[in-house]
């Protein structure tokens, strides 16, 4: 299946099949889709939660207004965008750079000022709204990949968010839940995949100049 044909197929599941369970090598390589997204000065400002237990899904099920994909998918992914770009989370950025290119911190200082200056110029309120479009970025990747790998997708905004955040214990003052994305097979009981995927007309899409 080639990638116009997978994304074709893809729509945003209504109901999973619960007895069907996404081999670990799959979502391996889907979740690597989503550490390999293009970021934005590649400060990768968010996190990826996992959450594959039984026990946890349930718990977060009240959490949503629509709560069939999560009782049913395999696995569930939290996007949690940071709301703060600390000077430790930037130290620990060039470290890293440091250490997987061998490169002397030294000679990183111009790109770190630049960050640096980046950051200092944006409020509170700037700087997550774009982490949070880093974590749409993310979201796409994963989507794209769960659609190579022939494994369903439905992505979600619909939930009460201080419901999440106390149940995963996220730190709302420095976090907050961007967006989520239920994984697993469609369940033949989904009428949804029968129906044609509108879109719009290529000449009302597109324009080129």
């Amino acid at each position: 299946m080639n990638y116009l044909e997978a994304l074709s197929r893809r729509y945003s599941v209504k109901k999973f099949n619960p007895d069907f369970i996404i081999p670990q090598e799959a979502l391996l390589s889907i979740l690597e889709s989503g550490k390999l997204a293009a970021s934005s000065l590649g400060l990768q400002p968010y996190k990826i939660l996992v959450v594959e237990s039984k026990e946890m899904k349930e718990k977060l099920i009240p959490a949503f207004y629509n709560p069939s994909q999560i009782s049913t998918c395999s696995h569930l992914v939290v996007i949690v965008s940071k709301k703060l770009i600390e000077e430790n989370y930037i130290n620990g950025y060039f470290n890293h750079i440091s250490e997987v290119r061998n490169i002397e911190l030294g000679k990183l200082d111009l790109f770190k000022n630049s960050i640096n200056q980046h950051v200092s110029q944006k409020t509170e309120d700037e700087l997550f709204n774009w982490a949070e479009k880093q974590s749409y970025i993310v979201l796409a990747n994963l989507m794209y990949a769960a659609a190579i790998e022939n494994i369903d997708t439905c992505p979600m905004e619909g939930f009460r968010q201080d419901l999440i955040e106390e149940i995963l214990d996220i730190d709302h003052d420095r976090e907050k839940v961007t967006v989520t994305l239920a994984l697993g097979y469609r369940s033949e009981e989904d009428h949804f995949q029968h129906m044609k995927k509108v879109r719009k007309p290529n000449e009302k899409l597109f324009k080129f100049i």
